[in-house]
């Protein structure tokens, strides 16, 4: 699989490191990232030789959210062009949740906006203690839509309204808090926690696991196709709010909102 954003190996025992290749941009998701990751996520989702998929990032970042510039690109376009934009990122994020391969979240570094929603979509995510963590879209006049479906999920609405609209920064132990983390180790640890999370699904029967995580997701909170239709419609109205093209505007400024 070649890939310019993403790069995949696979051990022996069937373990897929999915890993976010861009540490230069802090791993945030282009428009060329949000199809690779829809395109792995298909692809090892289908592989009958992975067993479990461990998603991670390159460098200081887990992931930095959506692409500042791509967001540009989008302010630029017309509302049918935002629109197509916005469902490939919603689709990429259901592609991770519903892939039937079990996916652990190795959070190594900060996770913002669209970061927190891959950790969310991940079954387990394990992150670094000293990680920063925020849903920080409301300080760019634009809301956390397509990720919202599943952050929702993972903290439930009473956690999640903690940090969902203030753009708060928070670090790993509130993570756990929250729910978004299941537990957040030393750095030197890491490695070893999220192998405490892969060697069980190595003894059990991976038709079972798939149907069992298809299973949860039904029992879960409603991920429609018209929630996600919902949140692409909410995205393309904030991109084309004066907030958003203030804020976004501000940001490339390296200035100050009107609301800061």
């Amino acid at each position: 699989m070649g890939y310019e954003t993403i790069s995949i190996t696979t051990d022996e025992r069937g373990v897929a490191a999915l890993l976010l290749d861009r540490a230069d941009k802090h791993n945030a998701m282009s428009a060329t990232m949000i199809e690779e990751l829809t395109d792995a996520a298909n692809k090892l989702g289908a592989d009958d030789a992975v067993r479990v998929v461990i998603l991670t990032g390159d460098g200081k970042s887990f992931c930095a959210g959506g692409d500042l510039r791509w967001m540009q690109d989008q302010m630029a376009a017309d509302p049918v062009t935002r629109g197509v934009e916005a469902k490939k990122l919603a689709m990429m994020l259901n592609a991770l949740n519903e892939m039937p391969k079990p996916l652990i979240a190795k959070v190594q570094g900060q996770a913002f906006g669209g970061g927190v929603g891959m950790a969310s979509v991940s079954d387990v995510s394990i992150g670094v203690q000293g990680a920063k963590f925020g849903l920080t879209e409301t300080r760019l006049g634009l809301i956390p839509a397509t990720i919202g479906p599943y952050v929702l999920a993972r903290l439930g609405e009473a956690m999640a309204r903690r940090v969902f609209m203030s753009a708060r920064i928070f670090d790993a132990d509130e993570a756990v808090t929250l729910g978004l983390l299941a537990k957040a180790v030393a750095p030197e640890d890491l490695d070893a926690a999220v192998e405490a999370e892969v060697k069980p699904y190595l003894s059990v029967a991976p038709g079972a696991v798939a149907e069992a995580k298809a299973l949860a997701r039904r029992l879960g909170p409603p991920i429609t196709e018209e929630i996600i239709d919902e949140t692409i419609a909410g995205l393309v109205a904030r991109w084309e709010s004066a907030e958003a093209q203030e804020g976004i505007a501000a940001f490339f400024a390296k200035e100050k909102p009107s609301w800061a």
